[in-house]
């Protein structure tokens, strides 16, 4: 009985693990680059954003957490809306989608 309860307890914490890594995961974000204070007036300081429109036409707002990606993308966006994709983790912050980009680039395709 305790070789069932300990290789049960093992399955168990596998299992977790393998949901754990599934929310780390790096999600690809297609739609459009803007500034949070100079296009939407949302913050009262320069900060990325990518709005996404989904087919149901409801838009989602991603705000990108400060790192070194996306300061070094901020000149693209800080003074036009551009098509970008962006690839990072995602994590919710009350009611706020937070990016933290680990790439992000222009969105060339039509």
């Amino acid at each position: 009985m305790k070789s069932f309860l300990s290789i049960l307890g093992v399955v168990l914490a596998l299992g977790l693990s393998d949901s754990v890594r599934a929310e780390e995961a790096e999600k690809e974000i297609k739609g459009e680059g803007l500034c949070l204070k100079c296009e939407l007036k949302k913050a009262d300081k320069c900060t990325n954003a990518i709005r996404v429109k989904g087919k149901d036409g409801k838009e989602t707002l991603y705000v990108l957490e400060a790192n070194d990606v996306s300061n070094a993308f901020h000149k693209n966006v800080c003074s036009a809306v551009i098509k970008v994709v962006a690839k990072g983790k995602v994590k919710k912050d009350g009611d706020k989608n937070i990016l933290v980009a680990s790439k992000i680039e222009k969105d060339d395709s039509k």
